[in-house]
């Protein structure tokens, strides 16, 4: 019995496939590297697109309709594409090798944005500080890297606060109680990132240069990773069990076929009964309640 208190029973393992052990694993042990890689994500992010309407228009000599449909279409993007980042997750790669090689992508369009705004060549050609005459090429090297980093945000923003719960036991009642501090942390991060964003690199994408404006998101988004990778062997995994949009569709279809069919006296011949595990490998199940 205390050989079994040892191991989380949610299903987790450690970053070798183990199983996940309580005493060097998870909780707060892992907890402060995914904050940090948190709050240096959002202060990129925001950091790169609070702006971005402006350096269309002053770089970009773009008109300030053609500018806020481009921020729009960009900004739009970045909410579509965590559904493949979700999906990918779920039914393959896990939350941790997404975050890992989302942020990959997500550095080297960080990073391009940067050089497309600092480095000679790829830079618009400016008469003066807000009259520039881009060429097609610097556009596109613009556009590039931004919609680079949508992709890179696909993976991370599905995946990190639901990583995040993974280090916790829900079946575990101190674990479970201390669940709750970590999301109140976890969004003070995003809010000071935020903050910082909104007005610091604000003020030096406006006063300073662009290029530092976009090279200093670059250089939080670059800490933001070691963060992450910093915490890999304290970490707990959830086995990807398959899409939950797969499963959803499944259920919406077996209620059509069988509306008809009556609930058998034999609960055995149930798919998935209450007091039994999760038959989907991986998965948490639920607890069932009458609330809403």
């Amino acid at each position: 019995m205390e050989e079994d208190d040892i191991y989380t029973k949610d299903g987790t393992v450690d970053y070798k496939g183990n199983p996940a052990n309580k005493k060097t694993t998870g909780t707060w042990r892992a907890c402060p590297y995914i904050i940090g890689n948190e709050g240096c994500e959002r202060l990129a992010y925001y950091g790169m697109s609070t702006n971005l309407v402006l350096y269309f228009k002053h770089q970009l000599n773009q008109h300030t309709a053609t500018a806020s449909k481009n921020n729009q279409n960009w900004g739009g993007t970045c909410y579509i594409t965590p559904l493949i980042g979700a999906f990918l997750a779920d039914s393959y790669l896990g939350r941790y090798w997404t975050i890992a090689c989302f942020s990959i992508i997500y550095i080297i369009g960080m990073t391009l944005l940067a050089m497309s705004a600092s480095v000679d060549g790829m830079k618009p050609f400016c008469y003066s500080k807000d009259n520039c005459n881009p060429t097609d090429r610097e556009s596109a090297m613009t556009f590039l890297a931004l919609y680079l980093i949508a992709l890179g945000t696909g993976g991370i923003k599905p995946c990190v606060s639901s990583y995040g719960a993974d280090q916790f036991d829900d079946t575990d009642e101190r674990e479970k109680i201390h669940k709750s501090s970590f999301f109140n942390w976890f969004y003070f991060s995003i809010n000071i990132g935020a903050l910082i964003a909104a007005s610091v690199l604000v003020w030096v994408q406006t006063n300073v240069s662009w290029g530092w404006g976009f090279g200093i998101p670059a250089i939080a988004m670059a800490i933001a990773v070691g963060f992450f990778f910093a915490g890999t062997r304290l970490y707990r995994n959830q086995i990807p069990g398959g899409s939950p949009l797969t499963r959803l569709c499944q259920v919406l279809v077996a209620s059509i076929r069988k509306y008809n069919v009556a609930v058998p006296a034999d609960n055995s011949l149930l798919y998935e009964k209450a007091d039994a595990e999760s038959n989907i490998k991986g998965s948490r199940k639920i607890d069932h309640t009458n609330d809403l």
